[in-house]
């Protein structure tokens, strides 16, 4: 039998030591009080006494991006999937009302392309430098045989602290208001069937849209609301914030509700992005289909005491994250529809 050896088998440990070096800078640059070493160690240290928080209870969240990761391998556009990947570990953060700490990656593929992995990394590094988190660990695996050439996937896990008495939700009440924050499109769900209409119709990631492509828009990455989070907190009256992701409206504002209760929603309160516009179109998709399947311009929803609608919003809105008036919580169950998209 011929020598053998683990580089010939397909696993180049120096790429990925050379991966680490690289994204070294990135990391560094996403410190944030807590977090304590340098990548490189067999675990992530951080110090939540640095944080200030007085009793603090950990909350934790882990995601990826779908098959959208699918779409960008195909443009060869890896700059902005790493904001997906944050966003939609911490958003969910946020509604708990916990403030991210730290954030660790995970990135599996055949074969290790130093180059593309790098600009993974740094997009995930931009993400949690703009979410206040800091980058202090992960894992590159190379794994012959298991992906295609060229094909990798991605997971972020996310872990963020919030005070004991501060945590998300509280109960609502009929007659809380829902306040809806636009999100920048798709955001990172409901993509196998983004895919599937442009496999079966006669549509093309270059066709024109707008000012740029339709995979540019459609590649438009996942809104971060922890700045949004970070102006409501102390507002009284806050109860509950709910993450848009898979399930649309319908699934994930009863999240945040009490048993019991749902909300009345006003379609045409808020304007519809473009590309889900096209997306309708090109699927024929059912309006229910769609609210149940997409967040349909709505990427963080806020329920609010009455009373405080106005100083949440006018606090969110001095946030650069304006918001709308998109309906009420009841006391029947499940979410009402009123209305069609304008």
């Amino acid at each position: 039998m011929a020598e053998s050896s683990y580089a010939k088998a397909g696993v180049d440990i120096a790429a990925g030591a050379d991966l680490v070096e690289r994204i070294k800078p990135a990391a560094a640059a996403t410190a944030r009080p807590g977090a304590m070493d340098a990548l490189g160690g067999f675990g992530a240290l951080f110090d939540l006494k640095a944080t200030g928080l007085n009793d603090p209870i950990l909350v934790a969240a882990t995601d990826g991006v779908g098959t959208k990761l699918r779409l960008a391998i195909e443009l060869d556009r890896l700059d902005t999937i790493g904001t997906d990947l944050v966003a939609m570990c911490v958003n969910d953060l946020i509604c708990q009302g916990a403030e991210p700490l730290f954030f660790l990656d995970y990135y599996a593929t055949a074969k290790l392309d130093v180059d593309r992995a790098s600009q993974v990394v740094a997009g995930i590094a931009a993400a949690c430098g703009a979410a206040g988190c800091a980058l202090i660990g992960g894992e590159t695996a190379e794994m012959p045989g298991m992906y295609a050439p060229g094909d990798f996937d991605l997971a972020g896990f996310a872990v963020g602290a919030v005070e004991r008495g501060a945590i998300l939700p509280v109960p609502a009440r009929p007659g809380d208001v829902v306040l809806g924050l636009t999100s920048s499109g798709l955001h990172s769900n409901g993509f196998s069937l983004v895919r599937k209409i442009l496999a079966e119709g006669d549509h093309a990631l270059g066709d024109p849209f707008g000012s740029a492509s339709l995979g540019d828009a459609l590649l438009t990455p996942t809104r971060l609301y922890t700045d949004a989070a970070r102006a409501l907190r102390g507002q009284p009256g806050l109860r509950a914030l709910a993450h848009i992701t898979g399930g649309g409206l319908i699934e994930n504002l009863p999240r945040a509700l009490p048993e019991g209760l749902g909300a009345a929603l006003d379609l045409p309160a808020w304007p519809l992005p473009p590309v889900f516009r096209w997306l309708f179109d090109a699927a024929a998709l059912p309006q229910q289909e769609a609210l149940s399947t997409f967040n349909c311009g709505i990427g963080l929803a806020v329920v609010v005491a009455a009373d405080a609608a106005q100083a949440a919003a006018a606090r969110l809105d001095a946030a650069g994250a304006p918001a709308h008036v998109i309906g009420s919580v009841t006391d029947t169950p499940g979410i009402r529809i009123a209305g069609a998209f304008a």
